[in-house]
């Protein structure tokens, strides 16, 4: 709750840590500044890339009390403008999982050394960043709670599995380690409805703690407010649902 007596203030920057294989990676990083102590968040980009959008994103987690990181998992591809940068990746083939998720492993690392973390980790992601931030929860132990921003190809066809994802993220429902929260647009392609309903199920077969929010007229991305898929209301309604959440399983004991 805001009071306008306080003092308010924020550091954010580019910084480095070892992600993958101890590869020296970039990521941004925004805290409050004090003392703390302060859950941390590790924010994964989409395949649009390491953007603006989630520069601002990193920010807003910061303005609400979070030790906020997002690391570039595209770091290996070169550098240039967000977009160039995904265009290449998405022409490779994408990037491998196990390099992604040793990237978000190292992201964690990084948060858990800070001295003002009060114990807690979360991982936030949306499109394939949503993917990503599943996959790491359901292979990296030490997330506390995982946020799923309508992440396709969860669920994956035998036929569209790769070197690249070699299985599907679904697979490792059992070996969720953390509560999940999933938001995902009625109209969305990917995932699918039908896709979302099917990765219900597997959480609820494995008894895995989780809130899945699905909202009538929207698709794909409807938190991006600079693209016609924008949808303010579901929008609003989503983002209270993602502080709600992370409030009650990122707070300290």
């Amino acid at each position: 709750m805001y009071q306008t007596h306080r003092y308010e203030g924020m550091l954010a920057e580019t910084i480095t840590l070892a992600g993958d294989h101890n590869t020296l990676i970039n990521a941004y990083f925004a805290r409050p500044l004090g003392a703390g102590p302060f859950p941390g968040l590790v924010l994964i980009h989409h395949m649009p890339g390491w953007d603006e959008w989630y520069r601002e994103a990193t920010r807003k987690f910061a303005h609400h009390g979070y030790a906020a990181i997002s690391p570039n998992l595209y770091f290996r591809a070169g550098h240039g403008t967000p977009e160039d940068v995904a265009a290449k990746v998405r022409g490779d083939g994408g990037i491998p999982d196990d390099q992604a998720v040793g990237d978000i492993a190292g992201a964690m690392v990084y948060l858990r050394s800070l001295p003002y973390i009060n114990g807690k980790v979360g991982v936030f992601g949306t499109c394939s960043g949503g993917r990503h931030a599943y996959l790491a929860a359901c292979r990296v132990q030490g997330f506390d709670a995982v946020v799923d921003c309508w992440g396709g190809r969860v669920v994956m066809a035998e036929a569209d599995l790769t070197p690249y994802y070699p299985v599907a993220p679904i697979d490792y429902t059992a070996d969720l380690s953390c509560p999940i929260l999933g938001l995902f647009g009625e109209e969305d392609h990917s995932p699918t409805p039908d896709q979302v309903t099917l990765h219900e199920e597997a959480l609820k077969k494995y008894g895995k703690p989780y809130e899945f929010h699905r909202y009538p007229g929207a698709g794909h991305g409807f938190f991006y407010y600079h693209r016609p898929i924008y949808r303010p209301q579901q929008a609003v309604d989503g983002w209270e649902k993602i502080f709600a959440f992370l409030g009650k399983y990122l707070a300290a004991d």
